[in-house]
């Protein structure tokens, strides 16, 4: 073939490759649930108005504590949970660049000396060459396009993993920020308890001492001054483990977190929008790393599809050969050579049409993946709603039955020294008592961590189109 007919040949194999459509499906986004509206009742200061998405991003501004603010930064600087998805963001990112260079020729330079006899008297003959390879794959059936189409939704859901991460981390640093803090409400329940268990059990003793008391008043006394002394230990563990996880979460060794703010537990702001389920849709991370990953599923069919089609290959060699380096550079040292060449599988065992429903079977995996997403995202939503309004509600009547068992524990300890209740009641209201304030200090506590968990459901803690940092 002459050089003008292999250049004709390779103008034809251009426009064929540009002009030629890519094998495989094209993809179409599924459409989600017809959802208009959460099921959930908003009460309790929820409301269905859009939300304010620089708000949703930095949510924990909005419980004003600027000791969770602290640690969610650290979080974020620290974390090995975000090391690792920036490190999988940029291997992404690198699979894309080798798939993506398959679109363009290869240039492989080479150079070569060599010396060789025949016989032991022959004479040496020295052979010098150097030149230039080329090769280029045309893209007729668009194998090479649909891989890259794969490989840069694989990006899209790398970072929507990054994303997912940031979401996932806010939320735990925040839920086991308050688990401290409530930890530390309880221990001070506790030990205001133990300290008024103990007036009770010395006056127990000083009016057995009197005469106006037995000692099995003395001994119930005691007992229900050892049971209170003996939840702090369990309480102070639990404390220490919320703090170690706080460090933890923050990429820190252990006991890096101490010295939490003394005092209530930090309080759910009055009005909090939550928008509709749509906006959650397009919002949550999870959700959108799922469509990624369909995405990318469905590019591979066409990869897949391709394979079976035949593959176009140009070649072409520029090259310099001489007997002697001296004559290396010179124009009769010069050769070259152009061609194309076609590959078209004929028998393959049924290898390549299996390898097509593969593909196939794994998007719909990832088309079922994807749905499951979208249905747990809604789940999640919906539920957080709900724990978060019937919270406070519990929450308003541990706080009556609190007051109720204060004054019926003070009434109980007037009427005692009064001699008209036995001492049996002084301690069942004192250990009722008790047990309300323990439960209100853990409702406050769930009341803001069904707050956190809303933010979470509702993809809260990054802004969509947020590009990891390096």
């Amino acid at each position: 073939m002459s050089e003008h007919a292999v250049m004709r040949a390779v103008a034809f194999l251009c426009v064929a490759a540009l002009a030629g459509c890519a094998a495989g499906p094209d993809y179409v986004k599924p459409e989600g649930p017809d959802a208009p509206a959460w099921q959930a009742p908003m009460a309790g200061g929820l409301a269905a108005n859009p939300a304010d998405p620089d708000a949703l991003a930095a949510w924990w501004q909005t419980l004003d504590d600027p000791v969770l603010a602290d640690l969610i930064a650290r979080a974020a600087a620290g974390s090995p949970d975000l090391d690792q998805a920036r490190a999988r963001v940029r291997e992404a990112r690198a699979r894309r660049g080798v798939t993506g260079a398959n679109r363009f020729p290869t240039l492989d330079a080479s150079a070569s000396a060599r010396s060789s006899r025949a016989g032991s008297g022959g004479a040496r003959t020295e052979l010098y060459a150097a030149g230039f390879d080329a090769g280029w794959e045309l893209d007729v059936f668009g194998g090479i396009r649909r891989s890259v189409e794969a490989a840069t939704a694989d990006l899209d859901a790398a970072r929507e993993g990054y994303a997912d991460t940031l979401v996932s981390l806010f939320a735990e640093v925040a839920l086991n920020y308050v688990e401290a803090r409530t930890f530390q409400a309880r221990l001070q329940v506790a030990r205001a308890n133990l300290e008024t268990q103990t007036e009770t059990y010395q006056l127990a003793r000083w009016r057995a001492e009197a005469g106006l008391a037995t000692q099995f008043d003395v001994a119930q006394a005691e007992a229900a001054l050892e049971s209170s002394r003996s939840r702090i230990p369990t309480l102070e563990a639990g404390l220490v483990a919320a703090r170690n996880r706080l460090s933890l979460l923050l990429g820190e060794p252990p006991g890096t977190v101490a010295g939490l703010p003394a005092g209530g537990i930090v309080v759910a702001p009055r009005a909090i929008a939550v928008g509709v389920p749509a906006d959650t849709l397009r919002r949550r991370p999870d959700v959108r790393r799922a469509e990624r990953q369909l995405a990318a599923q469905s590019a591979r069919i066409g990869v897949a599809q391709a394979a079976r089609l035949p593959s176009l290959n140009l070649t072409g060699t520029i090259g310099l050969e001489a007997l002697a380096a001296g004559d290396l550079f010179t124009a009769d040292s010069r050769t070259d050579s152009f061609g194309a060449g076609l590959l078209a599988p004929i028998f393959h065992a049924g290898a390549l049409k299996r390898g097509v429903e593969v593909q196939e079977a794994l998007a719909t995996q990832a088309l079922a993946a994807y749905r499951a997403a979208v249905l747990s995202a809604l789940e999640d939503v919906e539920n957080a709603l709900t724990a978060f309004a019937r919270e406070q509600e519990r929450r308003g009547s541990l706080v009556l039955a609190t007051d109720a068992a204060a004054r019926a524990a003070a009434l109980a300890l007037d009427q005692y020294n009064s001699g008209l209740i036995d001492f049996s009641d002084v301690l069942t209201a004192e250990r009722n008592l008790l047990s309300f304030q323990d439960e209100l200090a853990q409702s406050n506590g769930e009341v803001t961590s069904d707050l956190i968990r809303l933010y979470k459901a509702l993809g809260g803690g990054w802004t969509p189109g947020e590009t990891p940092p390096a």
